[in-house]
C-alpha cells in the first residue's frame, strides 16, 4: 500500500467532506493498493474509510492472490453466492452521507446495485483528484516506463526482421505481441497496428490481409506492459525503394516531431507544443494531412491525461510523461507517424524513446 498516494485521497475526502471512498477501477486498486487483478463480470473495490484503515473487498478465488501482493491491507472476501454490495455496506461506517465512486467506471447497471443497497445519500466523483495524483510520475513509475520502452524497442527491431513482400499486416502484428510475452511483457499495451502502403493513411486502421508490397509506406504503432506500466512507439518505414513524395511527407513529420520535442521544458503551455508541430507541417502544405492531436499522457495507461491539442493551455512540469506524434495521412497513398515517449525534467525533456527516427527502407 502506497501511504503518500492514501495520505492524498484522504486530505481530498477532508476537503470534500467525504466519510468514504469506494474504488473500484482495477488500475484505480493497484495505484493505491498494489494488488492488480482483472475480476471480470465479479466486483472488486479498495474501500478507503476517512477514520479507519482500508479495505479491499476481493472475490474468493482472488483472496490469496490478493494476501500476497497487498499485505499491509485488510482483506475481505465473498463467495460467488454473496451479495458485495452488501458486504461493502457492512464494512462502511454508519451513516455515511458522501460516498467518493468513480463515477466514469461505474456502469448504470452497477450504480443501482450499489445505490440500491443504501451506501450513502450521496455519491461524489473522485476521478479528479485521481487524475491528479498520476499526472506526476514517481520515480520508481519513470523506471517502470523506461523498462516497457526498452522491451518494445527490442520487439521492433526484432521483428523488421520478417518483413519481406508478400507478407501480410496480420502476420507481422501477430509476430510482434509473440515476441513481447517472449521477451517479458506481461502484454501488448494496446492491440498491436502494422499498417501497409495506402492504409497506412488510416490513424486508427486494422491490420489485416493486405500484403506488403514494393514501395509501400510501412507503420508500425505498437507498446508494452510491463510492472504495471506502458509504452507506446510508432516508426515508418518504406520497403524497398521511397518515392519523392514519400520522402518528402516523411522529412515534414521528423522536422516537426523534433521541434515539439525541442520546445519541451516546465512551464511551457501544452497548446504551443502541438501549435509548435502543426505550423511546421502547415509550412510545408499538409495541414489538411494532421487530422489528430500532438499526443497524450501515457504511464498505468496508454492513453491518460494529459491530452496534448491547441486548446490545452495546461503547462508543464517535471515528472510529466506523455507522447508527441505528429502525422501526415494522404487517402489512397499513405501516411506517416513519428511517435515517442517524453518524460519532462527539472530543465527540459529526455526522450524515453531511443528507436532511431531518420527514414529507414526496408529490404
Amino acid at each position: 500500500m502506497d501511504q503518500s498516494r492514501m495520505q492524498r485521497l484522504r486530505d481530498f475526502m477532508e476537503r470534500k467532506d467525504l466519510q468514504a471512498v469506494l474504488l473500484t477501477l482495477p488500475k484505480h486498486v493497484y495505484y493505491l493498493s498494489g494488488y492488480f487483478s482483472n475480476p471480470h463480470e465479479r466486483f472488486m473495490g479498495l474501500l478507503v474509510p476517512r477514520d479507519a484503515e482500508p479495505v479491499l473487498i476481493v472475490p474468493a478465488l482472488d483472496e490469496e492472490a490478493a494476501r500476497q501482493a497487498a499485505r499491509e491491507l485488510r482483506i475481505v472476501s465473498y463467495a460467488d453466492t454473496h451479495n458485495p454490495y452488501r458486504l461493502v455496506k457492512s464494512l462502511l461506517p454508519p451513516g455515511v452521507v458522501r460516498l467518493g465512486v468513480e463515477k466514469n467506471h461505474l456502469t448504470v447497471t452497477r450504480f443501482e446495485q450499489l445505490a440500491a443497497e443504501q451506501l450513502a445519500r450521496e455519491y461524489i466523483d473522485v476521478e479528479a483528484v485521481l487524475r491528479e495524483m498520476r499526472l506526476i510520475k514517481t520515480a520508481d513509475e519513470v523506471a517502470r516506463i523506461r523498462k516497457a520502452v526498452e522491451l518494445v524497442e527490442q520487439v521492433l527491431r526484432e521483428g523488421l526482421q520478417q518483413v519481406a513482400v508478400g507478407v501480410s499486416e496480420r502476420e507481422l502484428a501477430a509476430e510482434l505481441e509473440y515476441l513481447m510475452k517472449k521477451r517479458g511483457a506481461d502484454g501488448p499495451a494496446f492491440e498491436t497496428t502494422v499498417l501497409a502502403g495506402e492504409k497506412s493513411a488510416l490513424p486508427h486502421g486494422v491490420p489485416g490481409r493486405r500484403k506488403i508490397a514494393w514501395g509501400d509506406l510501412l507503420l508500425f504503432d505498437l507498446g508494452v506492459a510491463v510492472d504495471g506500466y506502458v509504452s507506446d512507439i510508432t516508426r515508418t518505414f518504406v520497403v524497398g525503394e521511397a518515392s519523392e513524395q514519400q520522402k518528402a511527407i516523411y522529412a515534414a513529420v521528423l522536422a516537426a516531431n523534433q521541434a515539439a520535442i525541442s520546445a519541451v521544458k516546465p512551464g511551457v503551455p501544452l497548446a504551443e507544443l502541438d501549435r509548435t508541430a502543426r505550423r511546421l507541417i502547415a509550412a510545408r502544405g499538409y495541414a489538411a494531412f494532421f487530422i489528430h492531436r500532438l499526443g497524450h499522457g501515457m504511464g498505468m495507461d496508454v492513453h491518460e491525461y494529459p491530452s496534448v491539442h491547441a486548446e490545452n493551455g495546461e503547462t508543464l512540469v517535471p515528472g510529466m510523461v506523455f507522447t508527441i506524434e505528429p502525422g501526415i495521412y494522404l487517402p489512397r497513398v499513405g501516411g506517416v507517424r513519428i511517435e515517442d515517449d517524453v518524460l519532462v525534467t527539472a530543465d527540459g525533456v529526455e526522450v524515453l524513446t531511443r528507436f532511431p527516427r531518420e527514414l529507414t527502407v526496408l529490404g
